[in-house]
């Protein structure tokens, strides 16, 4: 199953911050013959809102990647199996401290200038300073990792041993000359290498990108002239998912991910989907001190209480899975099945007698409190998100039961922002990480907090988590991996984390179809009719 980016916290929505095998409702995306392919006319994809400033440094919404991902490209292309294929890079060399990519020959840009290595070069330099601020820095290159060119070839160097050197700097996405000695032009255009360029902007409305005819270095051998693209491209806000659903059956769209009701009327009509796997009942805590929270015994005592069958179903829309790791997104690195970890049985009297144990005693009047202050736990979720609401009341319903007061909070993008990364007003609730890598997913449990400037949102101090992060994060190849599994067990039966229940989040294809490694990637789309 495909992993997806980004479900949102933070900034709006931060893309915390982008299955093994393609989901697909009745067939997979590769299903139409080449045959069956019409090149020409426009794909049109749904963006849920407006993806405001389109610098691809700065970019944290999930709507801004979307588009953004239309026009950029990185050195490797990750495929939704999560095989590493040549992209801008023809091929690439990697020990634990280097990597030496080789570029394609005649990659240019939209704006008619020669990409090379030493654009290459200057793209990762200027990620790696730490004054630039860049959404890559600190989760997948910092200031230890430099790049010098020479001719076609690149030399990254990382001053520790870093075992996915290549494959961290080689998503990175790639900007031209012209959008590296001035960012801030980048804002309301797009300036990359990609099959499609962005040649008008009606803001809130739509986003409309032309295929270039000179391209030649797309993954898997794809040009311009590759038959069944389209020849233009529309990313449209449509805020509605049952409008976007209506558009999708009369054919006026061509992708939209639909995870609601809607999708009867689309599954009953026959229209396929390739799906990303979503930690949709993920559940993080504010280990903040002073909240409730910072007691691990508490965190234990709410979790196992919860009843995952019952719960999971609603908020997975019907169909749980079972999780089976904190890294959802491609390339998923050291993603193993089934996980080294596993979940607490469901067991009511063991949640009441934890809470004793931490010191909240039940009242005469049903409900816990300690030294005076009643237990409340602020329960946050995503208000446009169908299945957040019923499986929140869910939660309450069995905390009632325990005497815990819960306050369910519905949020928009505002109140994400100024919760997690603001007032830390918020207790736990439906909140998602997507990671591509465990050291990804260590910027927020291992890192600096907000107060500190990182992305330790939950305040999470975890010292064996620490010790094996440092651990794995300069261990050789072979034994990496091993590490993180065993760091992220160690958040996992510290409760620092709670992966309740997985769905698949379905993107539905009308009219063509196309790869979604995390996002759609335009030189995978092929028209049908």
């Amino acid at each position: 199953m495909q992993r997806s980016i980004a479900v949102p916290v933070g900034a709006g929505f931060l893309a915390l911050a982008l299955a093994l095998t393609s989901c697909s409702g009745s067939s997979e995306p590769s299903a139409s013959s080449e045959a069956e392919y019409v090149s020409g006319g426009t794909f049109v994809t749904r963006i849920t809102d407006d993806p405001g400033d389109l610098n691809p440094m700065k970019a944290i919404s999930p709507d801004t990647w979307s588009v953004l991902t239309l026009a950029y490209e990185s050195l490797i292309y990750v495929s939704p199996d999560g095989e590493l294929k040549p992209w801008l890079a023809q091929e690439w060399t990697e020990t634990g401290t280097e990597v030496v990519f080789t570029l394609k020959e005649g990659l240019t840009c939209a704006d008619g200038s020669e990409f090379t290595a030493q654009t290459v070069a200057d793209n990762l330099n200027y990620n790696a300073d730490p004054d630039n601020a860049t959404f890559s820095y600190g989760s997948v290159i910092d200031e230890t990792v430099s790049a010098t060119a020479e001719g076609d070839q690149v030399t990254v160097t990382s001053e520790t041993n870093s075992p996915f050197l290549a494959v961290n700097v080689g998503t990175i996405l790639m900007v031209c000359d012209a959008g590296l000695a001035d960012p801030e032009s980048m804002s309301d255009t797009t300036n990359g290498t990609g099959l499609f360029d962005l040649t008008d902007v009606r803001p809130g409305d739509t986003y409309t990108f032309t295929k270039r005819d000179d391209y030649t270095w797309g993954p898997d051998d794809v040009t311009s002239e590759t038959v069944g693209l389209p020849d233009s491209i529309e990313a449209r806000v449509v805020t509605d998912e049952s409008t976007a659903a209506n558009l999708l059956l009369s054919g006026e769209m061509n992708a939209a991910a639909i995870s609601g009701a809607d999708r009867t009327r689309l599954d009953g009509a026959g229209l396929e989907f390739t799906g990303t796997r979503n930690p949709a009942g993920m559940m993080l805590f504010n280990e903040k001190e002073g909240r409730p929270f910072s007691d691990p015994l508490v965190r234990e005592a709410l979790t196992t209480a919860l009843d995952r069958e019952e719960v999971g179903t609603v908020v997975a829309d019907g169909d749980p899975l079972e999780s089976i790791s904190l890294v959802t997104k491609n390339p998923l690195l050291c993603v193993v099945d089934p996980p080294a970890w596993s979940l607490p049985d469901t067991d009511l009297d063991r949640a009441a007698a934890l809470l004793d144990e931490a010191g909240w005693t039940l009242g005469a009047d049903g409900k816990r409190s300690k030294n005076g202050e009643p237990l409340t736990i602020k329960f946050v979720y995503n208000a446009p998100t169908s299945t957040h609401a019923p499986a929140a009341e869910l939660v309450k319903q069995t905390w009632d039961q325990l005497g815990v007061t819960t306050e369910l909070v519905a949020n928009d993008a505002a109140a994400w922002s100024e919760q997690l990364w603001s007032t830390f007003d918020w207790d736990t609730g439906w909140i998602v990480l997507l990671p591509g890598s465990p050291l990804v997913l260590s910027t927020f449990f291992a890192g600096g907090t907000p107060e500190e400037g990182g992305l330790n949102f939950m305040f999470v101090d975890n010292e064996e988590y620490n010790t094996l992060v440092s651990e794995a994060s300069s261990a050789t190849p072979e034994d990496t991996c091993g590490l993180w599994q065993q760091a992220e067990t160690e958040l996992i039966e510290r409760f620092d984390v709670f992966p309740l229940a997985d769905n698949i989040l379905p993107t539905y294809q009308s009219g063509a179809v196309f790869e979604q490694p995390n996002g759609i990637q335009p030189t995978s789309i092929r028209m049908t009719n």
